[in-house]
């Protein structure tokens, strides 16, 4: 019964891969564009830095603003009027002229501070590319390996049924049938974890295209050649200079590093004077008296001029100074950083690249013997001349070959695809 039920389990597995919209790479870049959540928030912190900049130009705008106050007052133990009413109005405007080139320095600031948001937005849509790629490849993997399962479990099981018809003969002994049905079974296993992975990788893909529970979601074959699989590599030298000048991180650290050297001359105004320009205009009303003739009385008009020449300041700006020019080294820091990760990265994608096309070589001899091993040993099975462990070795290892040219294969063509990437910004399958 549980081998029945491991069976039916496997059927309906074939059936609920067999479902899904086929999706090709390009379908899914276009479709993350649009709905990738955290592409869409760098687009709204693009937004934010653009209102930023907005606020920080307003700056060199005056203020103006009215304020009015009424009031009544009752005295009811006063001698003569008991009650008094009282109301101002006034109109005040004020200008900075100059506060040590804080204003302008903002603005710069701010300006640069939206460039480097672009920069991130942009960055995030290339990594969300080279994410989708690596992603889409590895479900290409997988489900290739389910193929190499499918046939193993299906050959593992005509060999348990060919032992147990022997068996029922007379002709192979109970452990012979048990060892193969085990076998088979062990196959079994292998299928389901395989296409467990499978899954796996497609809910990986769903979750960079947001999709819900209930989409299922296919993707289009891609075939490649031996020969692209071997295909020579660029020099590493000459793509590690191209990823340089492509990189967008380092973009955007350069922009940092930049406006470090703003945030220091913003930093040093602490020291300068400040000269602002106040004027305005008032009237208010006290009872007794005519109302609108207390008001003329009172109106008045002032306009002033302010200096502010800063002497101690508990070492505010010394201090903010300081700590503006620490994040400059940082950022300066960042950027080595960044060039070192990227070698670094490059160099590993070259050696895995390398080792698997290595491996893709040795593989491909290597499930050569192990087919023509397989193929002997199962006739000589046939005829009793091995028993079921030498027949389930030359199965296995079958298995393992074949298993080793198709991770080769699929490893060889991610590192010349994120590669290609590297060098040209552009993320593909061919």
């Amino acid at each position: 019964m549980r081998n029945h039920l491991l069976t039916f389990a496997i059927i309906g597995l074939s059936f609920a891969g067999a479902r899904g919209e086929v999706w090709t790479y390009t379908d899914c870049v276009d479709y993350a564009k649009s709905h990738n959540i955290s592409l869409q928030k760098t687009g709204l912190a693009e937004q934010t830095a653009a209102y930023d900049l907005e606020a920080a130009e307003a700056q060199w705008e005056p203020t103006l603003d009215f304020a009015t106050s009424q009031g009544f007052s009752n005295y009811p133990f006063g001698e003569g009027t008991k009650n008094s009413y009282s109301s101002s109005y006034g109109l005040n405007g004020g200008w900075t002229a100059w506060n040590g080139g804080v204003r302008e320095n903002t603005i710069k600031r701010n300006r640069l501070q939206t460039e480097i948001a672009k920069v991130a937005s942009r960055n995030a849509l290339r990594t969300l590319e080279s994410d989708l790629l690596q992603v889409y490849i590895n479900i290409l993997y997988a489900r290739e390996a389910i193929g190499i399962y499918e046939e193993a479990a299906r050959l593992s099981k005509a060999q348990a049924e060919r032992s147990q018809a022997l068996m029922e003969a007379g002709r192979a002994s109970k452990v012979d049938y048990a060892q193969l049905r085990s076998q088979y079974e062990q196959d079994c296993y292998s299928l389901v974890e395989a296409r467990g992975l499978y899954d796996t990788r497609r809910m990986e893909l769903k979750k960079l295209l947001e999709l819900g529970l209930s989409t299922e979601i296919e993707v289009a074959d891609v075939e490649w050649t031996a020969e692209q699989v071997m295909a020579a590599l660029p020099p590493m030298e000459e793509s590690y200079t191209l990823a340089l000048q492509n990189d967008l991180e380092i973009e955007g650290l350069n922009l940092e590093k930049e406006g470090t050297a703003i945030d220091i001359d913003i930093a040093k105004a602490g020291n300068s004077p400040t000269v602002s320009v106040n004027a305005g205009v008032g009237m208010g009303y006290n009872t007794p008296g005519p109302y609108f003739k207390g008001l003329k009385r009172s109106f008045g008009e002032s306009v002033g001029l302010t200096l502010s020449i800063p002497i101690l300041d508990n070492k505010k700006t010394k201090t903010a100074v300081a700590k503006a020019r620490i994040q400059q080294l940082n950022a300066e820091l960042d950027i080595d950083q960044r060039r070192t990760d990227l070698s670094q990265q490059i160099e590993t994608w070259y050696v895995d690249t390398r080792s698997a096309q290595a491996r893709f070589t040795a593989a491909q001899q290597k499930v050569e013997a192990a087919l023509s091993s397989c193929e002997l040993t199962d006739e000589q099975f046939r005829l009793g001349l091995v028993n079921p462990v030498e027949l389930m070795t030359a199965h296995n290892s079958l298995i393992e070959a074949r298993y080793s040219l198709l991770q080769a294969k699929y490893m060889a063509m991610l590192g010349q695809r994120m590669i290609h990437y590297y060098r040209t910004t552009e993320a593909s399958l061919q």
